[in-house]
Order: C-alpha cells, then structure tokens, then sequence
C-alpha cells in the first residue's frame, strides 16, 4: 500500500522482534511451559528433507503466538543469528495491509542481509492479502528458508487454500488445552509414569497396579472441576477470577472471531445468524444437528446451516461426529452430532459457573464435550475414522475412534454416581474387528477404575475416572513426543 513507506513497516518489525539487537528472546514472550504442539512442531523440524512450510490452527488464545516465540527462542539458542529470525503478526494494522512478499524483503534487506537460512515465522498469516499463493511461492523458490505460520482458522481457508497448499506445507493442530497441560500451567504437582502407561493399556494392568496408579493421579481430582469452568485456554486458566476469565473468552471468541474474522474469512453478512447457531450448538453439545429443524427455528436455508457449521469447525470452535457403520454393516443416512470445541467456551458464552457442579445434565454435557476434545488431540496425528455409532433399539456408543489394522476405541460417558451398564448397551452390541478394540467407559468417582458390567462372550467393558483418563490421555501424549525428540 503506497501511503505505508518500507521504515514504517520496518519499524514495526523492530519492534515485534526485540531479540534482533540483544540476541535473546524475553521470557515474557517465550514462556516457560511448552503446548504439546510445540513438540510436535520441532519432530517435523528435524525432518531436513522436508521442504515445506508448517502452519499451526487452532481457536484463538490456545498459544499458537507464545509457540512461536518459543521457537524463536530455540533457534537462537541453537545458534542461529538472531537477525534471521523473523516474527510477523499479520494481525497488526500495518502488517495486514502490507503485501507478505514486501514483508519479507524488507527484513532481508535490511536485517538478514540476504535470503539464505532464514526462519520465518509468521502469525495470523490469513490476515494477508493472497497468503496461499505467496506462502506457495516461498515454499517453492527458497529450499533453505524455514516457515513456521499460525492461523485462527485452517489451512483452508481462503478461495484455493487446498488446491495451493497441496505438497507446499502441512498442518499442525492446536487444540485448547489438556487437562494434564492445564496442571503443568497451573504448577499443580503431577505425577510421572513413564512411558508405559497409555489408557488403552488399562484394562489389562493388574488391580494392585490400579491401585497404585490411582494413589498417583488422586491429587489431581480437585483440580479437575475448575479445568472444565475456565481452564481450555493459557491465558484464562491462570485467572482466578471465574466470571473475568470468563468474560474475557466471551469477548475472544464472540465478538473477535463470530463477528470479526468470520466476516473477513468467509463473508458472513449476517452475523447474528451465525451466533445464533453458536449459541445453539454451546445449549446441546453433542446432539444430533438436524440442519432441516435448524434451518426452520432459524429462518434461514439448509445449505446456509451447513456452511455455518463447515466455517465453525474450520475455525476450530466445533467438532462434528459422523455415524460410523460396522464392518457390512449398511451405512447409517448422516446424522452427525456437533460439539463445542471446548468446555470452558460453551460455560463462558452460557454465563454457567459454578452452579454447574451441582447439576448432574450440566456436567454429563460438559464431561462429553472434554471427552471429545481429548480423543480428537491425542489421536488426530493418525488421522483415523472418529464418529459414534447407533446399534440396535438405538442403543448408543458415544465415541468409536479406529483405524483399521492397528486399533479400535470404543468410548461411552456415563459421569454419574453408581454407573450401570447394562447387557444390551451398546459397548457390548458393536461387533469387534479384532482383537485391538477397546471398550471403556468413564465415569465420575475414583472408585470406578476397573471392570464394569457383566462380562459377555468375551467382552468385558472397562471403567475410568474422567479426570484420570484425561490425564491419561495427555500424559501419553507428550510421553511420545518426548521419546521423537530423544
């Protein structure tokens, strides 16, 4: 843009990259607790034959920024010359109108010097105008150039986002917290197991090493329960003020990405509509999304529902579970079920607090809708069929997580007291495909950690604390990202 000369944007760029004069990234921008992305961004940086960029998504305020000054900091530490370090928030007033090429030459005229081993780190890149075909051409005409880009929406977005972006760079999701990230954020002690605890490996440990397993993570229980309130995202989970924490997500989430970036990502003109379907899907997480009732209580067409909830999941805010069929089984007709992407987001935009505990509807929907979030982080790398499945007399699982050849998850929610499971749910209803599938239920007590129900031509389903499996579940996580990095 004419008006805004090269020192304008050069100084801007000072000013975002204070480590270009003294060589050292502030630890107030690469703070000391690392997102388990962090590690999954540094596995595909190893990968020197990899010649593309890495674009990190997710909701607002999960930590994509933070993660990059983290890798700032680790490049220079590394000994990479600070002033071929780069920061560029496309979010900036005089960054998003400036073209992302000219951003680049300007560094490299007058801080890198030229354009070889370079590490680019760009966020909010889909502020910039073209982004996909100028982050193309960077891939393409810069072998030693690193990218490392972060957008509130994903790698989709924009008119040929997939087309463009097709061998040019991958994605790398960044979910709101885990409950075993949010005790790491808050410094709550944890407890380590190594690497050999993984909750598909719980039915098979004996009772003693439950027992004893159970001793560990027992201090975590309390937490567990302002983690659901407020605890999806770093900046929130820290406040001790509930209803501050709270607002503060309803100003990001509503007023920033409802009605600032859906319009400029996906030319929404009609916001209300969109915040309406919001609001509708924070009222009944997990159920079924009928489109043609939807688009009746909304007075607006089916196709216009379906692209509001396609612009939602793309934006990270929801999650939506597809009937998933047995093997010869007929296909079940699509009726998905949709969930809040986090559960301290649906608590925020409904104004629930801590009234929420007592109300035992309240925390099944809640509960789910963790359940949910954690299943899609820890096993999104394998990309595997994830949906729910409806078997006889509707009978139900509420989550099946499989990938043919290598495992089959089968997950139902029962957080209440005294669960029962009866011998024709569905756990015991869906045919197994084999010997790797797992059946377990997650419950509410300490207590209910070990087998449940009757045991069945073989099947025996298997009980977990939710705020153990949980746990479980991202200790595991960043256990494996751990030995990728040894």
């Amino acid at each position: 843009m004419g008006f805004i000369s090269d020192t304008e944007v050069l100084r801007v760029l000072r000013g975002l990259n204070p480590w270009w004069p003294t060589g050292v990234v502030p630890d107030s921008l690469a703070k000391p607790v690392k997102r388990l992305a962090f590690y999954e961004v540094g596995t595909w940086l190893k990968e020197k034959s990899l010649h593309r960029a890495i674009v990190l998504c997710g909701a607002r305020r999960v930590g994509k920024t933070t993660i990059l000054y983290q890798l700032a900091q680790r490049e220079i530490e590394r000994g990479r010359p600070a002033t071929r370090v780069l920061y560029a928030s496309f979010d900036h007033p005089i960054l998003k109108v400036t073209p992302l090429q000219q951003v680049i030459d300007i560094f490299t005229n007058n801080v890198a010097a030229d354009k070889e081993d370079l590490f680019l780190l760009l966020d909010e890149i889909h502020y910039a105008s073209d982004w996909t075909l100028w982050l193309k051409r960077l891939v393409d005409e810069n072998p030693t150039v690193t990218i490392v880009a972060t957008g509130s929406a994903s790698a989709e977005i924009g008119a040929g986002g997939v087309e463009s972006g097709v061998g040019r760079w991958l994605e790398v999701k960044v979910p709101t917290l885990s409950f075993f990230e949010y005790a790491r954020l808050k410094n709550i002690e944890v407890p380590d197991f190594g690497s050999g605890i993984k909750p598909t490996a719980l039915p098979m440990l004996s009772k003693v090493d439950r027992t004893m397993l159970m001793t560990k993570v027992q201090g975590l229980e309390p937490h567990f329960h302002r983690f659901l309130l407020s605890g999806g995202f770093p900046e929130t989970a820290q406040m001790d003020d509930l209803s501050m924490a709270q607002r503060l997500l309803r100003d990001d989430m509503v007023d920033r990405v409802l009605k600032r970036d859906m319009t400029s990502l996906y030319n929404v003109s009609n916001v209300l509509e969109l915040e309406r379907l919001f609001i509708y899907l924070c009222l009944n997480s997990g159920g079924i999304f009928v489109q043609d009732t939807l688009a009746k209580e909304l007075g607006v067409s089916r196709p216009t529902v379906a692209n509001y909830l396609k612009y939602l999941e793309l934006a990270n805010l929801a999650y939506r579970l597809d009937p998933i069929a047995a093997t010869g089984k007929k296909a079940l007709k699509p009726r998905p079920k949709v969930y809040v992407a986090d559960a301290a987001l649906r608590n925020a935009v409904l104004l629930r607090g801590n009234e929420v505990l007592e109300s035992n509807y309240e925390m099944g929907l809640i509960v789910e809708t963790a359940v949910i979030k954690h299943l899609y982080a820890f096993y999104y790398p394998d990309r595997p069929e994830t949906g729910y499945w409806r078997g006889d007399r509707d009978k139900e699982i509420d989550y099946v997580v499989r990938r043919p050849g290598s495992y089959e998850i089968l997950v139902e929610v029962k957080y209440r007291s005294d669960p029962v499971l009866a011998k024709d749910s569905g756990l015991y209803q869906y045919p197994a495909q084999g010997d790797d599938t797992r059946r377990l239920v997650i419950t509410k007590a300490a207590t209910d950690f070990g087998p449940i129900g009757p045991a069945l031509g073989g099947v025996q389903p298997f009980a977990v604390p939710a705020f153990a499996f949980l746990y479980f579940l991202g200790h595991a996580e960043h256990q494996g990202y751990l030995a990728q990095k040894a």
